[in-house]
């Protein structure tokens, strides 16, 4: 079983892929399988070389006041977004991770969601409009196995926002899925 958030979520679902005999279910919150348009990715590579330039350029902690303070994290109350742990990251590393994990720099996975065999739970924040349709998407093209939970009240940080609400849909989906697991 593997759970994983945004850019996590998108790399659980590369190994569900790639390596179904490690993964016996999904966890997916907030994640997308990537940008499916050419042209799009091309602009996103753009956008996070841009990103990673001013990151090594300006420094972590300007990254990160300008990255809290964007849409993706508008109902993130600031006591929630762990900016003092996120300053532990390096300049370097998250200009890497820009550059070689962005949605723009991975392949994209639309087009093997159909083959995709473990259970999968969808997780997005109902302020999230974004992610939210992209989860409904995904579950489509996924099949019956898959199922979306919008978390109410949360946005894209859901596991921050709304750690207790997605703790039990968590619970639960493991609780349908793992019969006669271990109780946590």
């Amino acid at each position: 079983m593997y759970c994983g958030y945004s850019l996590g979520g998108r790399l659980c679902l590369r190994l569900a892929l790639d390596r179904p005999d490690l993964v016996t279910g999904l966890v997916l919150v907030g994640a997308s399988p990537g940008i499916a348009d050419p042209e799009g990715r091309a602009e996103r590579r753009a956008a996070d070389e841009a990103l990673a330039g001013r990151v090594e350029r300006d420094g972590v902690a300007a990254f990160l006041d300008r990255w809290l303070a964007g849409p993706l994290f508008a109902t993130l109350p600031a006591a929630a977004a762990g900016r003092a742990d996120r300053l532990g990251n390096s300049a370097e590393g998250l200009a890497y991770a820009l550059r070689r994990l962005g949605t723009g720099a991975q392949e994209p996975l639309w087009d093997r969601l159909g083959g995709l065999r473990p259970p999968t739970l969808l997780v997005a924040g109902e302020r999230d409009a974004k992610f939210a349709a992209i989860a409904g998407e995904m579950a489509a093209a996924i099949g019956r196995q898959a199922r979306v939970a919008l978390v109410e009240g949360a946005g894209h940080a859901v596991h921050l926002e709304r750690p207790a609400q997605l703790a039990a849909l968590v619970e639960a989906f493991l609780d349908a899925t793992l019969p006669g697991r271990p109780a946590a």
